[in-house]
C-alpha cells in the first residue's frame, strides 16, 4: 500500500511540460486513450500543438504554412484528426431494380433530380482542396496539396456535364527514360527481382505492393468547414501486369451516400494508382517502380461516371456521412455495394434477354405476316392472267 501511495506521489510531482513531452511522441489513437487516464494527461491532450505533431506525422502534406492556416480556420487540428483518421462507411446501400433504376429519373422533376438548387448554386470547385498523402511501410514517399478541381471553371462550363475526374499526373512512355517522379527501389523495400517471368509464379514485388502502400485522400470543403478521407488507406482490390507485363494497379475508394443527388441513391468513390516496373536486376540495375497514375472518379451503381455537377453535390454530402475506425466495416461497406452492383447488372442481362427473345417473336411474327401477304395477293394476279 505505501508503495503505491509512493507511486501516486512521485507521478503528481511529475512537471506538466514532461507529461507533455511524453503525450507528443503518441499516435492519435493512443493519445486518445490515454486522455482518459487521468485529469492531467486529458488537459495537456486538448493541445493543439500535440494534436498538430498527430496530424504532420500521419500526413506529411498538411505541413505547408497554407495548409496548416486552412486547418485552423475549420475547426483545428484535433478536429481535423477526429473527421479525417475515420474512414468513411456507408452500409445504406438500397437494393435498386433495373426497370426503377431507368423509370427513376423519368418519375422526377429537373429540380428533384439534381437536389437543392439553392444548395448546388452555394457549391464552387474553388471551395475544395485536396490533400494527397502515399506510403510505404510506414515511409512518406508522395504529398500533394490541390487547391479547388484543375479546369472546372474553363470551358463554358463543360466541367458541370461532362464525367468527373481529377488526375494527379500526366504520364507517358517517354517518362521511363528521364529521371524523377514518384519511385520506389530495393532501399524503400521492395523485394528484388530477376525477371518479370519470374514474378508473375511467386508474387513477392506484387505482394510486398499490395500490403506496403497507403494512400490517403483528404477533401476539405472551405465554405462549410469540414473534411473526409476519400481513400481506404489500404488497398481493396488490384491487377497485376495490367495492362502490360510492367504494370501494377491499385484501387482504393470508398462508398458515398448520393440520396436526392442520384438515382441509385449512393455512389462510388474510385481512386486509382499505377505502378510500371522500370529496372529489374536481370537489367543491370535494382528492381524499380515508378507511380505513372494517380486519379479519382465517381461512378454510380449502373457503371456509369457522374458528372461535375452532381459530383461536387455527392462530395459535399460525403463530407458529413458516417465514419469508422474499423477496417473490416469499410471491406464491409464496399461487399455490399459490389453485391448490390452485380444484382444490378445481372437483372439488366435478365431484362435485355427478354427484350431480346421479344424482338426475335416480333420479327418472326412481322415476317410470316408479310410472306402471307405476299402470298394470298400474288395468287388473285395469277388466276387473272391465266383467264386471259
Amino acid at each position: 500500500m505505501a508503495t503505491s501511495v509512493a507511486q501516486i506521489g512521485s507521478m503528481a510531482s511529475l512537471s506538466r511540460d514532461l507529461f507533455y513531452d511524453i503525450l507528443r511522441r503518441l499516435d492519435g489513437s493512443t493519445l486518445a486513450t490515454a486522455a482518459c487516464a487521468c485529469a492531467a494527461f486529458s488537459s495537456i491532450s486538448k493541445e493543439e500543438r500535440i494534436w498538430e505533431n498527430v496530424c504532420c506525422s500521419l500526413w506529411p502534406s498538411i505541413k505547408r504554412e497554407d495548409v496548416r492556416s486552412l486547418i485552423s480556420s475549420i475547426g483545428g487540428f484535433r478536429k481535423f484528426y477526429a473527421d479525417c483518421f475515420p474512414l468513411i462507411v456507408n452500409k445504406d446501400v438500397p437494393v435498386v431494380q433495373w426497370d426503377s433504376y431507368l423509370e427513376y429519373p423519368e418519375e422526377w422533376a429537373e429540380a428533384d433530380y439534381y437536389g437543392d438548387m439553392d444548395d448546388f448554386e452555394s457549391i464552387s470547385p474553388s471551395d475544395f482542396v485536396s490533400l494527397v498523402d502515399i506510403r510505404y511501410k510506414d515511409k512518406p514517399i508522395y504529398s500533394k496539396v490541390l487547391w479547388g478541381i484543375p479546369d472546372a471553371d474553363s470551358f463554358n462550363g463543360w466541367f458541370y456535364n461532362c464525367p468527373f475526374r481529377i488526375d494527379l499526373f500526366s504520364y507517358s512512355d517517354i517518362d521511363d527514360e528521364h529521371e524523377g517522379g514518384v519511385t520506389l527501389s530495393v532501399a524503400d523495400g521492395l523485394p528484388p527481382i530477376k525477371s518479370i517471368e519470374r514474378e508473375r509464379k511467386d508474387g513477392k514485388l506484387w505482394k510486398e505492393l499490395r500490403d506496403g502502400i497507403k494512400l490517403s485522400w483528404i477533401v476539405v470543403n472551405k465554405k462549410v468547414k469540414q473534411a473526409a478521407n476519400l481513400a481506404s488507406w489500404s488497398p481493396l482490390g488490384g491487377q497485376r501486369h495490367w495492362p502490360t507485363d510492367k504494370d501494377f494497379l491499385l484501387r482504393f475508394g470508398s462508398i458515398l451516400p448520393a440520396k436526392d443527388i442520384l438515382p441509385c441513391q449512393v455512389a462510388e468513390c474510385i481512386l486509382i494508382m499505377k505502378f510500371r516496373v522500370i529496372h529489374t536486376d536481370g537489367e543491370g540495375s535494382q528492381t524499380s517502380l515508378k507511380l505513372t497514375e494517380l486519379s479519382m472518379q465517381l461512378e454510380d451503381m449502373g457503371g456509369a461516371y457522374v458528372n461535375g455537377r452532381n459530383s461536387l453535390l455527392v462530395l459535399k454530402e460525403a463530407l458529413s456521412c458516417r465514419r469508422s475506425k474499423n477496417y473490416s466495416e469499410v471491406v464491409e461497406s464496399c461487399n455490399l455495394y459490389s453485391k448490390a452492383q452485380s444484382e444490378l447488372k445481372e437483372e439488366k442481362m435478365r431484362n435485355e434477354s427478354r427484350l431480346d427473345r421479344l424482338c426475335i417473336v416480333i420479327g418472326i411474327a412481322a415476317f410470316i405476316t408479310l410472306c402471307y401477304c405476299i402470298l394470298w395477293t400474288g395468287v388473285p394476279s395469277f388466276l387473272t392472267v391465266l383467264n386471259l
